[in-house]
């Protein structure tokens, strides 16, 4: 008896001692009501506090952990007398560094634009505005986000830095040293498309434009919900397999990654689906070739001038003319130097959704046309 008594009283302490420590106050420990409601994002919990507004990221990589706790406060108001321990954030954001041409697209989806300090990566980045504004001088261009332009940054004096978490990535480097709140956009490690999709609700409230980020989300949550019933419910999936050899390696989406839901979602038959991973899996071709030979649909992603032709990925690597989705002429490509794939994916998998049900099932979608994906000529 007395025991089980030393373990109930060994199990309550260390549930409170779990609520204490991960903000590392007691006004860290939130009610059901404070929490903002999130459907789908796994790694990002919102909670409404006196005077602030709490974000915290989940590691996705280790989901014991969090990865980083955000405390938003809006600039115009009086600094609340207590907050939970986390990066400080001044609300709205007006002169944002941002790594990546998914942010700037978001951004400026929102009506932000104009909140865009600095970019990295300009020959990715699509949006007329920041490419302007970069040429004249307005916007500064830090060069590559794996070594930006340091001298750059600090003149610029950003009130943040929106950049993509990586595992074992040891760090951002210097920029760390600058005392300037990163801000981690980790929005691609989610397990569903949707959940990816709901983190604009996040950038919403860093950028003052709440009302609008809940209402495109409303209606991307609506779309592909519809899409996803309409696919789902045919009874023939067809086997799908995707991308291509890189090196040594062909790195496919693992089975809970937002794409390996994707195709599941459009009605495929996602040969790769197995893996648990929610990023990409690095296999031999022989692993790939053993799984998908027989597979219905190719689908591949890549970034070069000219779009790719079965003859030219034949002449790449003479195996790939092995499988049957290849002898079928069944090959879809996105060549993304021009196509806004990955600008749209993240916070719009509606749009890429209905690509994938035109391509797997097209009698569904009998006027639709192909947006983003295209069959290799030959």
């Amino acid at each position: 008896m007395k025991k089980l008594l030393l373990s109930a009283h060994i199990g309550i302490l260390v549930l409170l001692l779990t609520a204490c420590s991960e903000g590392g106050k007691t006004s860290s420990a939130f009610t059901e009501a404070e929490i903002i409601p999130m459907k789908y994002a796994e790694n990002l919990t919102l909670i409404k506090g006196e005077g602030y507004t709490e974000a915290r990221l989940r590691n996705p990589w280790d989901t014991t952990k969090i990865l980083r706790n955000y405390i938003l406060v809006e600039k115009d108001k009086e600094m609340p007398a207590q907050l939970p321990e986390g990066t400080l954030i001044h609300t709205p954001l007006s002169k944002a560094l941002v790594y990546t041409s998914v942010h700037c697209a978001l951004i400026k989806e929102l009506g932000a634009v104009k909140s865009i300090g600095g970019i990295c990566e300009l020959q990715y980045i699509k949006v007329p505005e920041i490419i302007e504004g970069c040429r004249k001088g307005t916007i500064v261009n830090a060069g590559e986000g794996t070594n930006p332009d340091i001298e750059k940054i600090i003149d610029l004096h950003p009130d943040a830095l929106m950049l993509s978490p990586y595992e074992n990535s040891g760090g951002h480097g210097q920029v760390e040293k600058l005392k300037v709140p990163i801000i981690e956009c980790a929005d691609y490690m989610e397990t569903s498309a949707l959940g990816s999709a709901e983190w604009i609700r996040f950038y919403g409230l860093l950028f003052h434009q709440q009302a609008k980020a809940d209402s495109i989300f409303a209606i991307v949550e609506k779309n592909y919900n519809e899409l996803k019933a309409l696919a789902t419910s045919q009874p023939v999936k067809p086997k799908v397999m995707c991308e291509l050899k890189s090196g040594s390696a062909w790195y496919v989406p693992g089975g809970r990654s937002t794409t390996g839901k994707l195709y599941k979602d459009a009605g495929g038959d996602y040969l790769f689906g197995h893996y648990p991973n929610s990023g990409a899996v690095p296999l031999s071709f022989e692993t790939v070739f053993d799984k998908a030979q027989d597979a219905d649909v190719w689908l591949m992603k890549y970034n070069q001038p000219s779009d790719k032709t079965l003859s030219g990925i034949r002449e790449d690597y003479s195996p790939y003319s092995n499988f049957k989705a290849f002898k079928d002429k069944n090959v879809y490509g996105c060549n993304t130097a021009y196509k806004e794939y990955y600008e749209d994916f993240p916070f719009h998998p509606d749009l890429v959704l209905k690509d994938l049900i035109k391509i797997f099932h097209p009698s569904l979608l009998p006027e639709y046309e192909l947006k983003y994906f295209s069959k290799l000529a030959e």
